[in-house]
């Protein structure tokens, strides 16, 4: 469904990518483990239309998309939970809701998307009139995803979705996600500081250290490697 190939791409004069090839299978959770700073928000970025990509192709669905807008890509069927949530914090829940179904071309769903992410997220349908930015950090990152969703996407980007949460949360947002991978077949790509919750999720992973990719296998084998263990999951 998505294919990075020999990524380059960075801002200004800084390269932050380097020959960087990720793939992602239909049906897969694939994700993209690395230490602050090592270029996976840029990789998810650069899928998305911004930065630009300097050499190299991004491919999604069979399409070339290297050069493409932005909003041409997200009709396309990409949809991405931004790192740091950026919600509109000023409008309520089901109106950030409904900008997330702007991209969904049949507007005859609305209210069926609406019913499966209030399924997989009740605390929304608790707080649909409530503004946004008065919620938790954790009810802002389910609405979050639940905005990536009412586009009905065919790929799901999700940057940091565990980022400053308890641990409570961050179990629920997880558990979300391997519920609409199982049931709908919903195919992700995942970028995660926390490596033990992203590779027990994940069917593949990939590690990026400095903007280039060093590693790549399963995510149990990336689980259980010593490498690994030692540098993300503080076990030695």
């Amino acid at each position: 469904m998505l294919a990075v190939q020999n990524l380059n791409t960075g801002y200004g004069r800084i390269q932050a990518l380097h020959d960087v090839s990720v793939a992602v299978e239909a049906g897969e959770i694939v994700t993209i483990i690395g230490a602050n700073g090592a270029g996976k928000t840029t990789l998810l970025m650069s899928i998305c239309g911004k930065p630009r990509a300097w050499q190299g192709s991004i491919t999604f669905a069979g399409q070339d998309i290297t050069g493409m807008p932005t909003h041409l890509i997200s009709r396309a069927g990409l949809a991405q939970s931004p790192e740091g949530r950026r919600i509109f914090s000023k409008m309520t829940v089901l109106e950030n809701l409904q900008t997330g179904a702007i991209a969904n071309p049949d507007a005859a769903t609305f209210n069926s998307d609406l019913e499966t992410v209030f399924t997989l997220f009740p605390r929304l349908k608790e707080r649909i009139q409530q503004r946004a930015g008065t919620m938790s950090g954790g009810e802002q990152q389910m609405l979050a995803i639940a905005r990536a969703l009412m586009a009905r996407p065919k790929l799901l980007l999700l940057d940091e979705p565990s980022l400053g949460l308890a641990p409570l949360v961050v179990k629920q947002i997880f558990t979300a996600l391997k519920t609409l991978n199982e049931q709908q077949g919903l195919t992700m790509l995942l970028v995660e500081q926390n490596a033990h919750h992203a590779l027990k999720l994940a069917h593949r992973g990939y590690v990026l250290v400095n903007g280039h990719v060093t590693m790549q296998d399963s995510g149990a084998a990336l689980l259980s490697n010593p490498e690994i263990k030692a540098a993300y999951l503080g076990q030695h």
